[in-house]
């Protein structure tokens, strides 16, 4: 978890989710960072299992990488740390409310039907841990069709774009009853 703390990482992360398998030149050229640093941190994600090298690309030079599990999820029974899950979660938390803040800055230079599109809402529901259970599966199945697309581009219509979708759900305040 740890590996991931670092946002150059996420930063690749989310490329190679844009990019699909790309090298760390390409990978740099996307963020506007150095093939140095890029390969560095490419290499530390593979030894931490977030990446792995892609199928070779004929070009002994060129070493494309590719994310091995397109899901970011996490929590401390991953790696037994609760510090390092919760560090995670703020470093998480914080670029994903910097990204939702972005767009609110930008949208207004957005088409019109953009705007329309995009949403952003909450509910505060009383459910159990077996209904939040299911309400998590039953949201990732509903985005299930467009993750595909991440494995098979050509599926992927011309005038797609690239929209981040963020699933949270966190309980508020203790349980009924607990007065603690």
């Amino acid at each position: 978890m740890r590996a991931l703390a670092h946002p150059l990482r996420l930063d690749l992360i989310e490329a190679l989710t844009v990019l699909g398998p790309a090298t760390a030149a390409a990978c740099a050229r996307h963020l506007g960072s150095t093939q140095a640093g890029c390969s560095f941190h490419l290499r530390q994600l593979a030894k931490y299992g977030f990446v792995e090298q892609a199928a070779d690309s004929g070009d002994r030079r060129e070493r494309p990488w590719r994310l091995t599990d397109l899901e970011q999820s996490w929590s401390a029974a991953d790696t037994g740390s609760e510090a390092a899950a919760d560090h995670l979660g703020r470093v998480f938390l914080q670029r994903e409310a910097d990204r939702m803040l972005g767009w609110l800055d930008a949208s207004a230079a957005e088409p019109a039907e953009w705007r329309r599109a995009a949403f952003s809402g909450g509910a505060t529901l009383p459910v159990t841990v077996e209904e939040l259970e299911e309400i998590g599966g039953q949201l990732r199945a509903v985005l299930e069709p467009y993750v595909r697309r991440l494995r098979d581009r050509s599926a992927t219509p011309p005038d797609a774009r690239f929209v981040r979708i963020l699933l949270a759900a966190t309980p508020q305040g203790p349980p009924e009853g607990d007065e603690s």
